[in-house]
């Protein structure tokens, strides 16, 4: 696992920061620091923290220094992510970026932050069931739905020519509901699932899955689940005995560093994960500065932690952040682009109205949600490479 930036003050001397003062005010960061999602949060705890780096650095916020106290979801663990959820609340933060998996989101905010009325701001939750969720308003997604990364991935693999796959997901809220989405896109383009089945975390073999997947005679197999679970496993299993010719990924298997940990045999193979919006150029530029590598969920977990800062320029009272919400992550107002927080926060501490579009190009619609793009991705020997923008 590679090292995080752990503090606001990690990433501000790397911007020409000398000293930073205590903090004043904190903002959770609840990722998956341990578990099936683990090599992809690195990329997405630096983006949180990136935010609020440049905010102290830009001297104007109005509430003094800001932190970034962490709290482990473990990904899918639902008990643990409630306990970090509750103990950050208890320590007085005034929002969370996070959690990254859609089951323990659903999690911690049916039982914490909407009966606690605190904002939460997901980078990197996508289950289609999560626009319906009861929420009171309190919780936000800057990445896209799974309903349409399925209907994405379906159009992609109908335009390569494959008419017929086997599909197999992580079974839980994020898997289900990405399978769903694409077997029903997929199908109503005219494509053939042969198999469609889940695989459960953590099993010490994966062969019988495998075997129960090829059987259905497709040539390619669809594995929506986690790059550090129970999907490389069985991926791991498929190419050890060339079950399968190529494989379809989605963003739970897409990370920054080499193809499923540089697993040989995947070359050929193809997925997507969000990004590649107009706003991307400036979102480099702000990494580069940085000396930071983006990766999937990079900057939407920058835009999260940006949004909830420049939500609580008038004021850090909790639902005073959720009413402020909607009017800071859409039009009309002076477009905030990466590496604008503080020209955001100084037009609103003047009175004006900002549009934050962010390194994603936010903009939510009436549940708090958005639309997002998609690159796609192609396995080259072990390394994803991205080549096309989907919208």
């Amino acid at each position: 696992m590679r090292n995080y930036l752990k503090t606001t003050a990690g990433i501000a001397l790397s911007m020409g920061m000398s000293t930073v003062a205590l903090a004043d005010v904190s903002i959770g960061s609840l990722q998956g620091y341990t578990g099936p999602l683990e090599s992809l949060i690195g990329d997405i705890h630096d983006g949180t923290v990136l935010a609020a780096a440049e905010a102290n650095a830009s001297g104007w916020y109005a509430h003094g220094t800001i932190s970034v106290p962490e709290g482990d979801s473990k990904c899918i663990d639902a008990d643990a992510a409630i306990a970090e959820a509750e103990r950050l609340i208890n320590d007085g933060v005034i929002g969370l970026v996070g959690p990254n998996c859609s089951g323990v989101t659903t999690a911690v905010v049916n039982n914490v932050t909407a009966p606690n009325g605190v904002v939460n701001i997901s980078p990197s939750a996508t289950s289609p069931a999560l626009s319906t969720i009861e929420d009171n308003g309190f919780f936000f997604r800057t990445a896209p739905s799974d309903a349409r990364q399925g209907q994405v991935l379906a159009a992609i693999a109908m335009g390569r020519g494959i008419t017929d796959v086997a599909v197999t997901y992580t079974n839980n809220d994020y898997g289900k509901g990405l399978a769903d989405a694409f077997v029903g896109a997929y199908e109503a383009i005219g494509g053939t699932v042969t198999v469609n089945s889940g695989h459960e975390e953590g099993k010490a073999d994966y062969s019988a899955d495998v075997a129960s997947l090829s059987a259905g005679g497709s040539s390619v197999l669809a594995v929506f689940g986690y790059a550090d679970g129970g999907a490389l496993s069985l991926t791991t299993a498929s190419v050890d005995t060339g079950a399968f010719d190529s494989y379809i990924f989605a963003d739970g298997m897409i990370g920054s560093g080499p193809a499923l940990g540089g697993l040989d045999g995947l070359d050929g193979s193809w997925g997507t994960a969000p990004g590649g919006s107009d706003a991307a150029a400036s979102w480099a530029t702000v990494t580069t500065a940085a000396g930071i590598t983006p990766g999937p969920y990079s900057g939407e977990a920058y835009d999260a932690m940006a949004l909830i800062i420049l939500a609580s320029q008038a004021s850090t009272d909790r639902g005073d952040i959720q009413a402020a919400m909607m009017s800071i992550g859409n039009a009309p107002g002076v477009e905030i682009k990466a590496g604008q927080i503080g020209l955001g926060l100084h037009t609103l501490a003047n009175g004006g109205e900002i549009d934050y579009v962010g390194a994603t190009g936010v903009e939510f619609n009436d549940v708090g949600e958005v639309k997002g793009s998609f690159l796609e991705y192609n396995v080259v020997g072990t390394a994803w490479t991205s080549f096309k923008t989907h919208k």
